[in-house]
C-alpha cells in the first residue's frame, strides 16, 4: 500500500480524472477494510500521539478499560489519556511512561465490573513509529490491552488442585471414619444414660450417681471435643476461596498499622514500621492476607506479654514490620522482642493444633501458612529463645515484563 501510494504520486499529473477517482475509491475501500479490522479484534488497541492525545481507539479497549466518557467525544480531543481513563492505577502507569519518556513496557491490572466480576488485564506501551527517509521517527505510541482473566483464573485453579487437592481427600476419608463411630458411642451413651435414669428411679438398687453417669458426661463431653477436633481438622485443610485480585500489600500494612497502634500503645508495645517506596501490587485476596498480619501480630503480643510476666519491671515491647523488593519478590518481614522460641518449637510453628498458649487452638500459623501458600508465596520463621522472632513473607510479583520494575522503583 506504501509503495503503491508512492508510485502513484509520481505520477499523480499523468492520471485521467477518472483514474484519480478510481484510486481514490480503492483507497477509501482498503481503508474502510483496515478499520474494520482494526474494530473487530478482541485485543485492546489505543493509538495516541507524542504527548499521549487520543488518535484511534477501537471497541475492544473502551470494553476493557473503564473510561470517564467517550473517548470518541470531541471533548477528548485535546486530553491526554489518562485523563480520560476511569481507574486510577492505569492512569499513573500511562502518566509516568509519558513522564519519564519509557516505551516498550507493561503491567498487569484487575478491574473490578459493575457486577462484581474481577477482571484481569495485560497493559503494554509500545512506540508507534513511522519511516521517513530510511529512518524511523517516533510520532506516538501503542497501547495494547489483553484480557487474561481466562488465563488467570486457570492458573489459580491448577495452583489449588495441585496443592489441595490430596490432603482435602485424605482429610475426608479421616473424618468420615472418625466421625462415624463416634456417632454410634454418643447414641448408644445416651441409651446408656436413659436406662440408668429409667432404674434409679424404679427400685434404686444400681450403684450412686459417681460410679455411672459422672463418667458416662466425662465421654460424652470427650465426645464432643473429637468431634470439634474433626471439625477444625477439615477447616484446617479445606480449600480456601480466595479472591485473587492485584493488590498492594503496602497499603494493607498502612491500613493495619493506623489501625491496631493504638491497642499496641496500651499494651505497652511499640509497632515500627519501614515500607518501601515502591507501591508494587501482587497476586493476592486482601481479606486472607489481613487475616495473616493480625495472626503474625497476636503471636508478637503473647510473646512480648510472656516476656512482661517473666520482667515485670520492663513493660516495653517492639514490632518491626519492614517491606522490600529482592530478586523479583515481595518481601515482608514481621519481628518482634519477645520470649522468642526454642528449635523444636520452631520446627512445629506451622503445624496444625501445635500450639504454646494455654487457650489456642493451634490453627492459626497453620492457615497464615496454608493463605500464602495459596498466593504461590512462601513464609518461614527465624527466633532465638529470649530474644524474639522473626517471620518472612516471600511473594512473587506479577510483572510480564521485569523491566517495569525498574520503571516503579529504582534498586
Amino acid at each position: 500500500m506504501k509503495e503503491f501510494s508512492l508510485r502513484v504520486s509520481k505520477k499523480l499529473d499523468k492520471l485521467s480524472p477518472v483514474q484519480i477517482q478510481k484510486i481514490i475509491e480503492d483507497t477509501y475501500s482498503q481503508n474502510e477494510m483496515l478499520d474494520s479490522i482494526f474494530e473487530s479484534l478482541v485485543t485492546g488497541l489505543i493509538i495516541v500521539d507524542k504527548d499521549f492525545y487520543l488518535l484511534k481507539i477501537n471497541k475492544a479497549a473502551e470494553r476493557l478499560i473503564p473510561f470517564k466518557s467517550n473517548p470518541q467525544d470531541s471533548k477528548s480531543e485535546n486530553t491526554p489519556i489518562w485523563n480520560l481513563i476511569d481507574y486510577d492505577e492505569i492512569s499513573d502507569f500511562l502518566k509516568n511512561a509519558h513522564k519519564n519518556d519509557k516505551t516498550n513496557i507493561s503491567n498487569e491490572y484487575t478491574i473490578t465490573t459493575n457486577s462484581g466480576a474481577v477482571r484481569f488485564i495485560d497493559i503494554y506501551l509500545t512506540p508507534l513509529l513511522q519511516n521517513q527517509n530510511k529512518n524511523q521517527n517516533l510520532i506516538g505510541s501503542i497501547i495494547r490491552i489483553e484480557d487474561v482473566t481466562e488465563k488467570r483464573n486457570q492458573e489459580i485453579l491448577l495452583h489449588r488442585m495441585e496443592t489441595l487437592a490430596g490432603l482435602t481427600n485424605v482429610a475426608a476419608s479421616v473424618a468420615h471414619e472418625i466421625k462415624n463411630p463416634l456417632g454410634a458411642i454418643s447414641i448408644h451413651i445416651q441409651l446408656m444414660q436413659k436406662a440408668l435414669k429409667k432404674k434409679r428411679e424404679s427400685d434404686g438398687l444400681l450403684p450412686p450417681t459417681k460410679y455411672a453417669e459422672d463418667y458416662l458426661d466425662v465421654i460424652t463431653q470427650e465426645i464432643e471435643r473429637l468431634n470439634k477436633i474433626v471439625v477444625d481438622f477439615l477447616m484446617a485443610v479445606r480449600p480456601i476461596s480466595a479472591k485473587m485480585e492485584l493488590s498492594s500489600p503496602n497499603k494493607i500494612l498502612k491500613e493495619f498499622i493506623s489501625f491496631f497502634t493504638p491497642e499496641f500503645t496500651e499494651k505497652h508495645i511499640e509497632l515500627k514500621s519501614e515500607l518501601c517506596d515502591c507501591d508494587v501490587r501482587v497476586l493476592l485476596d486482601a481479606k486472607l492476607f489481613r487475616e495473616v498480619i493480625v495472626n503474625l501480630s497476636q503471636n508478637s503480643i503473647s510473646a512480648i506479654e510472656k516476656k512482661f510476666e517473666l520482667n515485670p519491671e520492663n513493660l516495653h515491647g517492639t514490632i518491626f514490620v519492614k517491606s522490600f523488593i529482592k530478586n523479583d519478590k515481595y518481601i515482608l518481614k514481621f519481628k518482634d522482642d519477645g520470649t522468642g522460641m526454642d528449635d523444636f518449637t520452631v520446627s512445629k510453628v506451622f503445624e496444625p493444633y501445635f500450639t504454646t498458649k494455654s487457650n489456642g487452638t493451634g490453627l492459626g500459623m497453620a492457615m497464615s501458612y496454608k493463605i500464602i501458600k495459596e498466593f504461590s508465596g512462601d513464609i518461614s520463621v527465624k527466633s532465638v529463645l529470649g530474644e524474639g522472632t522473626e517471620f518472612i513473607i516471600t511473594l512473587p510479583l506479577p510483572q510480564i515484563d521485569k523491566k517495569l520494575l525498574e520503571f516503579h522503583c529504582s534498586s
